[in-house]
């Protein structure tokens, strides 16, 4: 398991990535407990890659249920840079109609039940998420998706709501009043988590409804949901494929070094707890004296 620097997370409708070669499967243990599944070790164009199903290959993790903290961490111990990730979509927007792809650069935040952030129990880390994706990594995301030949649209506000379930209409508009572009489950703490472990993160995201608020389309439904998504699998495929022949050069960008300017606590090993230290030490330990 050498050289894995590109990491790739489905979500529904993307459980396995085809074209691999050289298939390894891996368990991993994390001190944030299981990830969402067996990590998928292949090589596709030429780079090795870890792919993790987000809510299992069965799909049987709902999005509050999500460990995002093991999964990244997971990503991490295998030693991955960049993480391409995929999402299902509502759209808030007439022109981002469904089959579309969006690639957000902005997120907000509804969540109401997850674990936020790595970093607690005596280190303190207040990480700048202005940029709450890598840009660098959504540019490459976009012309890959954009060299499929598929509608995509660059830039958008991604809001992340609690789920399971959908959206009140009331919600959906007000939603829209705020400027928020697409809605979602499962990009948070997921995006915030691989920016705190120093790994650059995009996703691209599938429009599969109009969500609730629009006045001639029928509301969201999973059946909806699950049609408009497999109808777009090969092309997030494709892009995937795309976007990994791009990082072949292994770029390193700011965000490959954001703890340098966000940790707070003092950087003294022995002043962190040991289980603390256990946790983070993947992260913190070239900061740390």
């Amino acid at each position: 398991m050498t050289n894995i620097k590109i990491g790739v997370i489905g979500g529904s409708g993307l459980y396995k990535m085809e074209g691999l070669t050289d298939v390894e499967e891996v368990t991993l243990s994390t001190p944030f407990g299981p990830p969402s599944d067996n990590y998928i070790i292949g090589t596709l164009e030429g780079q090795r890659i870890a792919f993790l199903p987000r809510h299992g290959r069965q799909h049987s993790i709902s999005p509050t249920e999500l460990n995002s903290q093991a999964n990244i961490w997971g990503f991490k111990s295998l030693g991955v840079k960049y993480i391409i990730a995929a999402n299902a979509c509502g759209s808030l927007r007439e022109e981002y109609a469904p089959r579309h792809i969006v690639i957000p650069d902005q997120l907000f935040d509804r969540t109401r039940a997850r674990d936020l952030t790595f970093y607690k129990g005596g280190v303190v880390v207040h990480m700048s998420v202005a940029e709450p994706f890598a840009p660098e990594l959504a540019a490459l995301l976009y012309e890959g998706v954009q060299e499929t030949g598929a509608t995509v649209h660059k830039g958008g506000v991604f809001v992340i709501i609690e789920g399971p379930r959908f959206s009140t209409k009331g919600e959906s508009r007000i939603f829209r009043q705020w400027g928020c572009d697409i809605i979602g489950m499962t990009t948070i703490p997921e995006a915030f988590l691989a920016a705190e472990a120093e790994i650059a993160y995009a996703t691209m995201a599938h429009v599969t409804d109009y969500d609730v608020w629009h006045e001639s389309e029928e509301p969201v439904t999973v059946e909806a949901v699950i049609a408009n998504l497999n109808a777009n699998v090969e092309v997030a495929k494709q892009a995937i494929r795309n976007t990994v022949r791009k990082l072949s050069g292994e770029p390193d960008w700011p965000c490959h070094h954001a703890l340098a300017t966000a940790i707070i606590s003092h950087r003294e090993r022995a002043a962190v707890p040991a289980e603390t230290w256990e946790k983070l030490e993947l992260f913190i330990d070239k900061y740390y004296q």
